[in-house]
């Protein structure tokens, strides 16, 4: 395959030279197609897997022809998730490193829109939230979208799944027509390409393959009879492959929490991952998911879309997706990085037309595997090597990771590769210890201070009692 650097494109001087620093020496494909065309100033529709590229793509577009002295909002990302909009704000603040004073917001709902409105006071360049939020300011009028020159539409398949249409298209209505509109999805199902037909003029379509090595994800199926024999298949696989992380996928927000319950039940870590959770217990759960002191997230499409979640051993299919192209975008989450991925898929006779068109996709005779053994029941489920410590302080009380990493690995404390990933939100900070420390660690930060003062610190119960 050709590869084609970066050093190919009119950049600016300062994002070319910032692009090495981060590892980019190279486009991937679907940046090499997209790029030239964004740059032009066309209008684009990308299709490609997550970890395709396609934000590095226009994160680029847009700080190429953003005027830094000009502080009035000249940029709009639309994000479905907080999650997405978060990892898409980190990647634009990277890929600007090298430019001084871009200043980019970030505006999600489930936290309170108060400190947003003061933000959005002080100006911006570039916008990044989600529809219902968006839209929220907008009505408020506390943001104006009338110098907006580029409108980036994210996940555009999840945000119509997750019922923001209108919400879209009230967004950009606010928008002058004059502008450039790049559309981002995995799939590309009638009603992206009706919207896109109202949105957009005369777009390039740029589509990166959305297929995976077989020597990297290695794909099993297996027939089920019954409900009861489906859930004790998962038992049998988790078991049978024993991962450190598994992603599994339901089609229903019951099916999560009733797999969920289950497995529990029968002594695995697992958590469910859907629509109805608040957004203070989604940021736990995938925060818990993350850092490995919980082995198993059991989620919806919609709810599982634009998680930054890396390093996956195995997916699994609860029921065969819809779609196949999202079956594709479901098992492409496993084997990254040149990793192997195990993914397992479980079917019963009602999904036979969804297995033919699977199989037709993949261009593929599809076959079913027996599934194993009931003694492989007799082993001890996959215990987390990681727990989760929560402290009672984040941003607003200045808590930083370094001095919560400090406090750990203090006089008497853990070593620092006995901490795992730390994450710090607004009013709490949680942090990954390894499970034979928990007791040093929560004395260290229960006796210890942080930023000269004492908080609360407690262990999440990642493991069934």
């Amino acid at each position: 395959m050709i590869q084609t650097p970066f050093s190919t494109l009119k950049l600016h001087p300062d994002l070319q030279s910032n692009l090495p620093t981060l590892g980019y020496e190279v486009m991937t494909p679907v940046q090499a197609e997209s790029l030239p065309h964004i740059l032009a100033g066309k209008d684009v529709i990308a299709q490609g897997k997550t970890g395709s590229g396609k934000t590095a793509a226009f994160g680029l577009g847009i700080l190429q022809k953003l005027n830094v002295k000009a502080l009035q909002v000249q940029a709009l990302v639309l994000c479905p998730t907080r999650e997405l909009a978060d990892q898409v704000t980190r990647e634009i603040r990277r890929l600007a490193r090298s430019i001084p004073n871009i200043k980019v917001l970030t505006l999600c709902g489930g936290v309170s829109i108060r400190p947003q409105i003061e933000s959005l006071k002080y100006g911006a360049h570039i916008i990044v939230g989600t529809p219902g939020r968006i839209d929220d300011h907008l009505l408020r009028g506390t943001m104006q979208l009338n110098r907006v020159n580029t409108v980036i539409l994210d996940e555009a398949d999840r945000m119509l799944d997750m019922g923001f249409q209108a919400a879209i298209e009230t967004i950009i209505g606010q928008t002058p027509k004059q502008r450039q509109t790049l559309l981002l999805s995995a799939t590309f199902p009638d009603q992206i390409k009706k919207i896109a037909n109202r949105i957009m003029v005369k777009p390039v379509m740029v589509k990166a393959e959305i297929t995976h090595d077989s020597g990297t994800i290695l794909q099993h199926f297996y027939k089920v009879d019954s409900l009861e024999q489906r859930m004790d298949a998962v038992r049998l696989l988790l078991q049978q492959h024993r991962p450190e992380s598994t992603l599994i996928f339901c089609n229903t927000k019951k099916e999560t929490t009733d797999l969920v319950e289950d497995l529990v039940h029968h002594g695995f870590s697992a958590l469910a991952l859907n629509g109805d959770l608040e957004q203070r217990d989604r940021d736990q759960t995938l925060v818990r998911f993350t850092n490995r002191s919980s082995s198993i997230l059991v989620a919806t499409d919609v709810a599982a879309r634009g998680l930054d979640i890396d390093s996956l051993d195995a997916v699994i299919n609860y029921h065969i997706a819809n779609d196949p192209e999202v079956h594709v975008h479901r098992i492409g989450r496993t084997g990254r990085a040149g990793s192997k991925g195990i993914a397992c898929s479980l079917f019963s006779d009602k999904e036979e037309l969804k297995m033919t068109m699977l199989g037709d996709y993949l261009e593929q005779r599809i076959e079913a595997e027996p599934l194993p053994p009931q003694s492989v029941l007799e082993a001890p489920a996959v215990k987390p090597k990681m727990a989760t410590l929560q402290i009672g302080g984040g941003k607003k009380q200045k808590v930083r990771p370094g001095d919560i990493l400090g406090a750990l690995t203090g006089d008497q404390g853990i070593t620092g590769n006995q901490v795992g990933k730390i994450h710090i939100f607004d009013n709490w900070a949680y942090v990954a210890v390894s499970r034979d420390v928990v007791k040093v660690a929560l004395k260290k930060l229960g006796e210890g201070k942080l930023k000269g003062r004492s908080f609360r610190v407690r262990m999440m119960r990642d493991w069934p009692a």
